[in-house]
């Protein structure tokens, strides 16, 4: 069992929270004494605090910046297709 407390700011991780939970990717954004502020994506950015001692039940991955790259283009394309306006 891991914690929140192995996590870096301003990197990008797959986790699984709970044994049974799916995989998600979070990126830790702030860290303070007791706390950080992780950014988890799903069908949309979630923002929220965890304590540090939070468990996690597996850390599956840490993100290299071309996986993260190549992520965002992903993303940022699915993103689009919500907002796109009809010409009619």
């Amino acid at each position: 069992m891991y914690s929140y407390a192995l996590l870096e700011t301003g990197c990008y991780y797959l986790v699984q929270e709970k044994e049974e939970s799916p995989v998600t990717l979070i990126k830790v954004t702030v860290d303070t004494d007791h706390c950080l502020y992780v950014t988890r994506y799903a069908e949309g950015p979630v923002m929220e605090w965890k304590k540090k001692n939070d468990p996690i039940f597996d850390i599956l991955e840490l993100l290299s910046d071309d996986k993260v790259r190549e992520w965002q283009s992903v993303y940022n394309d699915n993103e689009d297709a919500y907002y796109e306006e009809d010409d009619e």
